[in-house]
């Protein structure tokens, strides 16, 4: 503004002038304040059954006093019950096909988020590591569990090729599905900075597409799995002194009485026959959404011993515990199956080959599965026996 202007200014100011603004500025104020009144007025004329209202708007209420809302709009509901209601996720009525639109707040979707994006993958991740550390030290501490005896180059079969391609179709088909998952959960902060956004969301969406379908093969490796090996896998009691003696893993001179599953391959077992069918049954109800209600029908089984649970869920809180609960599993069994693959491959001499080409030594078996190993004998299915193995080459 220049001098010029601050002149002009300041000569405007003369006390006619300065009347007119002040008489200008009451009567602004005037005006607030008579239509303030006038809303106060007409609400309490409608409240006492005068009727009227202000731009079209009924308001029937008298100012609000101890937490009461005014315009009628709750009663006498406060703001606080009003918010409690609206986000208990109640499901309204809509003419439109898609009745899940009936619901207009659904805060569960907060609580999703949190635990997903909290405890979820946090302690998952420390889960999964924690593991790896665990099967380290170990290897560094035990090393690898060596055949006493050492081999003996005679051999006996231990599966049939069709146990191994029951446990392949389930083995492969798991890892496809770990890190896929795996990239779903974590891929944004691990994945994506490396990556760039382009071949992050490449992966990412054929990732995507593989675990919706490998998910047939798992699931039909983990119940052609259970068929076949379900009986091979009912505890006994020698299954105890195994478990007491820690499967002679961490003593070379222990070898526990085993048939042809040991106890740490029966828990493996059980676990992966479960957790494979919660698995699939909450990977289902994903792949098709909204068509499956597992965990109202499962908190009303579970409510005959007074758990209380609710059962009235909404459609999207079942997708919501479908996928927390999905991953939650998913991550349990990643655990697991770290330390099987440890044990099948690098944890212990001669094991990879009974799923490997189906035979395995015969010290191996006397060792490790001695009471099967003898019971082949008597069967006349191992060396030295009629029908057993040759020599191998």
């Amino acid at each position: 503004m220049t001098a010029d202007a601050f002149t002009s200014l300041g000569s405007s100011w003369t006390p006619r002038t300065v009347g007119r603004r002040a008489l200008a500025v009451l009567t602004l104020l005037a005006f607030v304040v008579a239509v303030a009144l006038a809303q106060a007025g007409g609400a309490w004329a409608q409240g006492n059954g005068a009727g009227g209202g202000v731009e079209g708007r009924d308001v029937r209420e008298p100012s609000p006093t101890a937490g009461e809302v005014p315009g009628q709009a709750l009663g006498n509901t406060s703001d606080t019950q009003f918010w409690s209601q609206v986000r208990s996720g109640t499901q309204g009525t809509v003419s439109i096909p898609d009745k899940k639109l009936g619901v207009l707040i659904q805060s569960e979707g907060e609580n999703w988020r949190a635990v997903l994006n909290g405890p979820v993958k946090v302690y998952g991740s420390w889960l999964l590591l924690g593991m790896i550390a665990v099967l380290a030290l170990f290897f560094a501490l035990r090393g690898r569990v060596r055949v006493d005896g050492g081999f003996s180059g005679r051999t006996v079969e231990r599966f049939t090729t069709l146990d191994r391609f029951a446990h392949w179709l389930s083995a492969v088909s798991f890892v496809i599905l770990a890190l896929t998952g795996l990239n779903i959960l974590y891929g944004k902060y691990v994945l994506l900075p490396v990556l760039g956004p382009g071949a992050f969301s490449a992966i990412t969406l054929w990732g995507k597409y593989a675990h919706n379908f490998v998910a047939f093969a798992f699931m039909a490796g983990v119940l052609l799995m259970f068929v076949l090996w379900v009986g091979y896998n009912i505890p006994r009691k020698h299954d105890l002194t195994w478990l007491r003696q820690g499967g002679g893993l961490f003593d070379s001179k222990v070898h526990p009485a085993s048939e042809r599953f040991n106890a740490g391959q029966k828990i493996i077992f059980w676990l992966v026959v479960l957790g494979g069918l919660s698995l699939s049954l909450s990977g289902l109800a994903l792949l098709f959404p909204y068509e499956f209600s597992f965990f109202a029908k499962t908190f009303a089984v579970v409510n005959l011993l007074g758990a209380g649970l609710p059962t009235d869920l909404l459609p999207v809180v079942e997708q919501q515990l479908n996928q927390i609960w999905h991953s939650i599993v998913a991550l349990g069994m990643m655990a697991v199956i770290l330390a099987h693959i440890y044990i099948g491959s690098v944890g212990m001499e001669g094991a990879f080959s009974a799923m490997g080409s189906g035979t395995v030594d015969e010290n191996w078996a006397a060792e490790h599965h001695n009471l099967w190993y003898e019971r082949l004998k008597r069967e006349g299915r191992a060396p030295g026996h009629a029908g057993g193995h040759q020599p191998a080459e």
